[in-house]
């Protein structure tokens, strides 16, 4: 496991925040914003893409359990394609921290650009889930939350197997496209289906 540190700067009251789902073609990108306490540890923590689906489960439970505080967000697909995907992976991250219950000093932000949140400062951190703790349990709780959400989805619609891909561009959801069309939760603003297929879809 990698080192992970505690804070940027000792003296503010900081949160981590992440999204996930940003490269999907289908559902919402959801992000998380986490305020954890200085002595906080969990030897499974990490950056969720490097963490079992099983043990993403527990991190959630302990870090709702032990965090200061914690908030998810989300923005659907008529969102994300009225505004990009890039904006709309900050709008999630600005829903969550609205929603902490405790108002933080300054955002660790996972990545390289933020659209400024009013009145708090923010550093933004490339790969800053694996680097420090309160991004990284923003991570397991985005991912966490959208994958549980992306469940549901595939009860309505199990042709596109979001239950296995989560909206990932994989053949079997690009099948299901080619098969039934889009369905409501797809972003428009994607491209759903490679070249040669794209013709295809269209005839």
């Amino acid at each position: 496991m990698p080192y992970l540190r505690h804070f940027l700067l000792r003296d503010r009251l900081e949160a981590g925040c992440d999204e996930a789902g940003r490269g999907c073609l289908a559902g919402p990108v959801f992000a998380a914003a986490v305020i954890l306490p200085s002595k906080f540890r969990h030897s499974l923590l990490n950056d969720s893409k490097q963490v079992l689906e099983v043990n993403r489960y527990i991190l959630r439970d302990y870090i709702q359990k032990h965090a200061l505080a914690w908030a998810v967000g989300m923005m659907d697909a008529q969102e994300i394609d009225r505004i990009n995907i890039l904006n709309a992976s900050f709008g999630a991250m600005h829903r969550a921290i609205h929603q902490l219950v405790l108002r933080p000093d300054h955002l660790l932000i996972d990545g390289n650009r933020f659209n400024p949140y009013p009145g708090i400062s923010h550093t933004c951190i490339i790969q800053g889930d694996a680097k420090y703790k309160a991004i990284a349990a923003a991570s397991i709780l985005a991912k966490t939350y959208r994958d549980d959400y992306m469940h549901r989805l595939h009860e309505e619609y199990p042709t596109y197997r979001w239950c296995d891909n989560k909206g990932y561009a994989t053949a079997g959801h690009r099948e299901g496209i080619v098969a039934i069309g889009l369905s409501p939760y797809h972003r428009l603003t994607f491209q759903q289906l490679p070249d040669h297929q794209l013709e295809l879809f269209e005839d």
